[in-house]
């Protein structure tokens, strides 16, 4: 019997901020490397002691058995296209700090309600203060388009106790159908997307780079410079053409040789 469900939640706890920050440091390694990221962003929670005790009580279960439950910890990726989702399986197939019990693949398999998500059933080893803990987890990809459609479903099953009325149903099925056509649509133009968003992030690392070194500039009292390149960065910046910020990141080099 589970007499104290803070202790027994602790490891899923850890587990999803684990996971949650593996999968933030995959994005991170992208953007750090000027590249797309299949990640758009990520989320976890974990299932709140009511949930949990319903579900059991839906699957017959007794509340020792809280641990055969595979979404007591769960960790959402959401990604911007579709065909990000399957990179994204490829990668969390690949690792080897946990172990997958099973994947559904709703987004070809899709749920009567319109649904459209891939689960990733995982065993995952979580190492306390008292000891190694193997627990199971879901992992959900998703795009962020998918995304709205099941976080409104969700709200509205919550309102109506999972009865809804049949208008609704007819309603969320053609939403469900429209955010699956926007993620055709942007499918079709995925290279444009991807394009600008590499060329975003360039701009973004260059001028990141650009400020730091007009600040070491500042630093070492080389004023007169200093007021003439932030003038020629805000020029560079509105003309919007990445060219003009590699010609004034050339020139501050230069001028950071000559300090040394």
């Amino acid at each position: 019997m589970i007499n104290n469900w803070d202790k027994f939640l602790l490891p899923y706890n850890q587990a999803v901020e684990e996971l949650k920050v593996k999968f933030k440091s995959i994005r991170k390694s992208y953007k750090e490397l000027e590249e797309y990221s299949p990640i758009e962003f990520v989320t976890g929670r974990i299932k709140k002691i009511s949930s949990i005790i319903e579900k059991l009580d839906r699957r017959g279960l007794s509340i020792d058995q809280a641990a055969e439950l595979e979404d007591i910890a769960g960790v959402r990726i959401m990604c911007q296209l579709v065909d990000d989702i399957s990179t994204v399986v490829d990668m969390i197939r690949s690792r080897k700090d946990l172990e997958i019990i099973e994947e559904r693949d709703y987004t070809k398999n899709i749920k009567d309600s319109g649904y459209r998500s891939y689960h990733i059933i995982i065993k995952y080893w979580v190492y306390t203060a008292a000891g190694e803990n193997e627990i199971l987890a879901e992992i959900q990809i998703r795009t962020l388009a998918m995304n709205f459609w099941a976080t409104i479903e969700h709200s509205i099953n919550y309102k109506f106790d999972e009865n809804i009325p049949e208008h609704i149903i007819e309603r969320l099925k053609n939403a469900a159908d429209a955010a699956y056509q926007l993620d055709m649509e942007m499918s079709q133009i995925k290279d444009e997307i991807i394009d600008s968003q590499k060329l975003f992030m360039s701009e973004s690392a260059l001028t990141e780079k650009i400020l730091y070194k007009i600040h070491l500039l500042y630093l070492n009292s080389n004023y007169k410079n200093v007021d003439l390149l932030r003038k020629d960065f805000y020029y560079a910046k509105k003309s919007g053409s990445i060219d003009e910020l590699k010609k004034l990141n050339d020139r501050i080099d230069l001028l950071l040789e000559e300090l040394n």
